[in-house]
């Protein structure tokens, strides 16, 4: 790289929403777009993972296919194993079997690629670089994907994680911070979205209780993801971020039975991404040159 200018590409989560990210990322790949690192939260690194393994198509292919499988998410799931997706089905029989995730296509693209958690014990963001797309770097992107109440702390390395967008829902700081000084964002809310506060804090003080940091991230979430949208307008505005957002409220839930669903939320992504290729492209060339 040299001296170069990293140009970074950061994916916000959301749950379903991240169909909006993938019908985005979709776009940027069939049209050649290529950057030297990218991060993903919760939706956008279980998604976003296909952009370094080089498979436009997989994650819209493998949730319409499965969303009326009560192997990949169902309140049964949640009930028999603390967790609403299946755990072994998503991130090993369907990435291994099903729908095969290319781990040579992810090793050997030169693009960086972290995802974020949240440390259940100092409730605060942890970044962790994935390289091998081995089962290991697959519970990182569960474990950065596991929504509190719905899914059971994931432990790696003796470390307790949970969902990355409790602590650093959009992480351009801190990707800035990794050394990726421009970027291009995709949010899953749209433009003067405000957070409100999270709800069910009670069953939250409850099942947490042995983690008062975690509790406590959860209880201010808002604060903090309100304080990272007007950053990255901030950056927007200074020419430091080109910034995707859908044009209104994509109105889908976490979980989805509708495959019709899936893809309307997807071709919002494919069509906001279209229509601004171009300016994308002129962003680009202007952190290249």
């Amino acid at each position: 790289m040299g001296n170069k200018t990293k140009l970074g590409l950061v994916m916000e989560g959301g749950s379903m929403r991240g169909m909006f990210t993938a019908g985005v990322t979709d776009v940027m790949m069939e049209n050649g777009i290529e950057f030297d690192g990218a991060i993903g939260v919760s939706a956008g690194a279980a998604f976003g993972c296909n952009y370094k393994s080089k498979q436009p198509g997989r994650a819209i292919r493998y949730n319409k296919r499965f969303c009326n499988d009560k192997r990949f998410a169902s309140i049964r799931n949640l009930i028999k194993t603390g967790n609403i997706f299946d755990t072994k089905f998503c991130y090993r029989t369907v990435p291994n079997e099903l729908d095969v995730f290319d781990r040579k296509a992810f090793k050997e693209n030169p693009m960086e690629f972290y995802i974020v958690a949240t440390d259940v014990e100092k409730g605060c963001e942890v970044y962790y670089k994935l390289e091998n797309a081995d089962d290991e770097d697959l519970d990182l992107i569960r474990a950065s994907a596991s929504m509190p109440l719905l899914s059971k702390i994931v432990e790696v390395d003796k470390t307790k994680l949970l969902d990355g967008g409790i602590a650093d829902s959009i992480p351009l700081r801190g990707f800035e911070k990794l050394g990726y000084p421009k970027n291009v964002v995709i949010l899953t809310q749209p433009l003067g979205f405000v957070k409100e506060k999270t709800k069910h804090m009670k069953l939250i003080k409850f099942k947490y209780r042995k983690y008062p940091n975690f509790v406590g991230a959860l209880k201010d979430r808002h604060i903090k993801y309100n304080a990272e949208t007007l950053y990255v307008t901030r950056q927007e505005q200074a020419g430091k971020a080109f910034v995707i957002r859908p044009p209104e409220p994509l109105n889908i839930s976490g979980i989805i039975r509708d495959p019709n669903e899936l893809q309307r939320v997807y071709d919002i992504g494919r069509k906001v991404m279209t229509e601004r290729l171009e300016e994308l492209k002129d962003f680009i060339a202007k952190v290249r040159t």
